[in-house]
């Protein structure tokens, strides 16, 4: 590190500094230009892409077809964050933080809006009834890893893969400061793997599906260029071992492939899979 930077008294926004993301990041919020969504004929409609943070919902709405919740059946629209779909007026009325993904359930009697990826899994589980224990210690376990995979997402997304493998210049504090904490949460689920199948238990819970998409994405070396080579991520032996278990489950592997642009930019129903070439469902394609 050569330079270094004082900070001004006061920050201003220089669109020019973004980088790759300059056209779509700004430090305000609200709606930028009219935009109605598309509604489809279910219960549930999902306005999403397979960002790790937008396969944990799509794997959810899979798990839950695949266990025999017919009722879960849903409409999955592509929402191109690259081109700012998430700033139109529809997008922000379902979710104010124009962040994927967003889901309107009008299972009800009234239309209810969920946004961030965790809360549209506990929303989900607590209205089938599944991958959530319904009470006790196992109920606390998993909703305890599941905020730990929330709040570590912001480390090794916006943190280490954005100066890893995005920022415009490379700064070695910054590449030091998230590789070390995403190697940290790394070995955090690797211990907690060593004693027990899943992270809230025995029991696959959506705890697995939001720590998957992300750590999965990692470990496969699917994500930020050479990052797994980098972080050494193969030396996490439990990691490995449950991101293979869950690489597996059929549903996963159709959730992965919703809202892809290699796999289904929409999905309205299971009959859509058919049209796709039958290896992607034996080798799922990166989603972002």
């Amino acid at each position: 590190m050569t330079d270094t930077y004082t900070p001004p008294a006061i920050w201003t926004w220089d669109k020019a500094n973004g980088g790759q993301f300059a056209n779509i990041n700004r430090p305000t919020a609200g709606a930028q230009r009219e935009v109605a969504l598309p509604v489809g004929e279910h219960a549930f409609q999902l306005y999403s892409l397979a960002t790790p943070n937008g396969q944990k919902v799509t794997i959810m709405f899979e798990e839950l077809l695949a266990a025999g919740f017919s009722e879960a059946e849903y409409d999955a629209w592509f929402i191109d964050i690259g081109a700012g779909d998430q700033f139109g007026s529809g997008f922000v009325d379902i979710n104010p933080n124009s962040k994927i993904p967003a889901l309107l359930d009008r299972s009800g009697a009234e239309p209810v809006r969920v946004f961030e990826s965790g809360a549209i899994l506990m929303h989900l589980a607590e209205k089938f009834g599944a991958f959530l224990p319904a009470s006790g210690p196992a109920r606390t376990e998993t909703i305890s890893w599941l905020m730990w995979q929330m709040g570590s997402a912001p480390f090794m997304g916006g943190g280490f893969g954005h100066f890893y493998h995005y920022a415009p210049v490379k700064i070695e504090y910054a590449i030091n400061r998230y590789a070390m904490e995403t190697k940290r949460l790394f070995d955090v689920a690797n211990n907690r793997l060593a004693q027990s199948r899943f992270l809230g238990g025995e029991d696959y819970s959506i705890a697995d599906i939001a720590a998957y998409t992300w750590m999965g994405n990692l470990y496969r070396g699917e994500a930020y260029g050479e990052a797994k080579a980098f972080l050494t991520l193969d030396e996490y032996e439990h990691v490995g071992r449950w991101v293979g278990e869950i690489d597996a489950r059929p549903a996963v592997k159709r959730g992965r492939l919703v809202n892809n642009r290699k796999g289904l930019i929409e999905r309205h129903s299971a009959e859509d899979f058919a049209t796709l070439p039958p290896e992607l469902l034996g080798d799922v394609v990166r989603g972002f």
